[in-house]
């Protein structure tokens, strides 16, 4: 009797009866309550991905933002995510309700990568450990301190120095930058720098360039929500996974570096303070040596990617606006001269180039989206009701660029910093994020930023090249940076 009622099954039967199926489940698992945040007509499976501009996700945030409101809500595939948009609800779901968004949804793409260890990736008692030890070890290496400003102060003359090799003739200035950037986040977790010309080095630094560019494609992005399916297809997710083996064997050769030559007794940089730790064995599993690679790979990763292209927005600022460059100059000439180094405590002494650092932060908006976050239980924010294990991402950019927080949203305006000629703290200004998981380099990339920025535009004025007209023109991946471009710094 099966076996008729099978044969008597046409292949066409069958085939809308998986389909139906498939909607059926697809339908229920994507169910939302009443009260949940408003979003646009959902496809099966695919949910949302057909409204989104991979290349500038952030336009079509902005338009989503401008019909829905402050939050609402996207299916990316098998993943349902909310947005929320504006200081108001950006402060609620980081700080106010900050330990009911404080964990991270597990991302494909990265879960590859990380297996959920480290810094940015991980969660619950694991990533509270991971963070108060790199927190720790940070200020015992000089964080905050004058042994790490000298550090830096040193490869910026490092920078100086390579920049005036170029004569004032054009160049492109991004991995020299990076290269500089790198070096201090390197000193501190490796225990070494590396010199410019150091052709392995920079190999690895465009290992991560292309890495970066690479995690927001279309491609990279499909495998986050179809990764089943998607790792059988060649693409730049395959390209993404091959540099991020290449770059966990760089950490990983140093780490072992270190446990050959590693005396507990004396502690050098980062990994060995690590090594310590793992050798005490405090048996909760974590401290482990899966976790120093996770943890030293993003610390490289973000020592180096963030800081280095601010300072490429802020060159191309400076050349795109050269009255503005005059007056830093002019400031850092009154306050410094021509005769020292700049220092970080003359950064209380010079408003307006402090104003046009944070100006090149906010404008730049390298960061326009904080990395999601997992609602940990049902949550209820401005009367909308979020569901346990809802992707939440907060648009950092509808803060930065909102018109009724800044004067000139759209434009490169240093004032928006600046009160009666000295420097104004806006709480609208969030690169580094807010809460629990902000950035925690952020003492160290505001030191970075003023001593680097201070240094070049003390020995170089930045121009366009002749016959180049320059262009704001961004790409976006994990980060926003400037297209590649050229730059004369012409010698003063």
């Amino acid at each position: 009797m099966l076996r008729f009622l099978w044969d008597s099954i046409s292949i066409q039967v069958l085939l809308i009866f998986l389909v139906v199926f498939l909607l059926v489940a697809d339908y229920m698992k994507h169910r939302k309550p009443k009260d949940f945040p408003p979003q646009p007509f959902s496809l099966p499976i695919v949910g949302h991905m057909y409204l989104m501009n991979f290349s500038n996700p952030l336009m079509t945030v902005q338009k989503l933002n401008e019909k829905y409101g402050d939050i609402f809500g996207l299916e990316m595939g098998t993943a349902s995510f909310v947005f929320v948009n504006g200081l108001r609800m950006v402060k609620e779901v980081l700080v106010n309700q900050g330990e009911n968004f404080l964990d991270r949804p597990e991302m494909a793409l990265y879960k590859e990568v990380f297996s959920n260890r480290g810094l940015l990736s991980s969660n619950g008692h694991l990533w509270k450990q991971q963070r108060r030890f790199t927190l720790s070890t940070l200020r015992n290496f000089g964080l905050g301190k004058r042994s790490l400003e000298e550090l830096i102060r040193e490869e910026c003359r490092y920078l100086v120095d390579a920049f005036g090799d170029e004569q004032g003739n054009s160049f492109d200035p991004h991995f020299k930058i990076n290269n500089a950037v790198s070096n201090i986040i390197c000193s501190v977790t490796f225990g070494n720098r590396f010199e410019y010309h150091d052709e392995d080095f920079q190999k690895l630094l465009r290992l991560i360039d292309e890495s970066i560019t690479k995690s927001g494609s279309v491609m990279s992005q499909l495998y986050n929500s179809f990764p089943s399916i998607m790792k059988f297809f060649p693409g730049s997710h395959q390209t993404f996974f091959k540099n991020w083996r290449l770059m966990r064997n760089f950490v990983k050769e140093r780490i072992d570096k270190h446990k050959e030559d590693w005396n507990p007794s004396e502690s050098r940089d980062f990994i060995d303070c690590y090594l310590q730790e793992i050798a005490k064995d405090n048996g909760d599993g974590t401290f482990q040596e899966e976790n120093l690679v996770a943890c030293a790979l993003d610390l490289f990763l973000a020592g180096t990617e963030t800081t280095s292209t601010t300072i490429r927005w802020a060159l191309l600022f400076m050349a795109m606006y050269p009255e503005i460059q005059a007056r830093v100059q002019a400031e850092i000439d009154t306050v410094i001269g021509q005769g020292r180094q700049p220092a970080l405590d003359d950064r209380s002494n010079m408003p307006y180039t402090n104003a046009v650092i944070h100006e090149v932060q906010r404008k730049g908006n390298i960061a326009p989206f904080i990395l999601p976050r997992l609602t940990m239980k049902d949550t209820v924010v401005d009367g909308f009701r979020i569901p346990k294990g809802t992707g939440l991402v907060a648009n950092l950019t509808s803060v930065m660029f909102d018109k009724n927080e800044w004067e000139t949203p759209d434009t490169f305006n240093p004032g928006h910093f600046l009160k009666d000629g000295q420097f104004w703290k806006r709480e609208s200004f969030l690169p580094f994020s807010i809460g629990k998981r902000s950035c925690p380099g952020e003492l160290l990339a505001r030191t970075e930023l003023f001593l680097f920025f201070t240094a070049l535009l003390q020995k170089f004025t930045f121009q366009a090249p002749p016959d180049t007209t320059l262009s704001l023109q961004f790409k976006m991946s994990i980060t926003l940076s400037p297209k590649p471009y050229k730059i004369c710094a012409v010698p003063r």
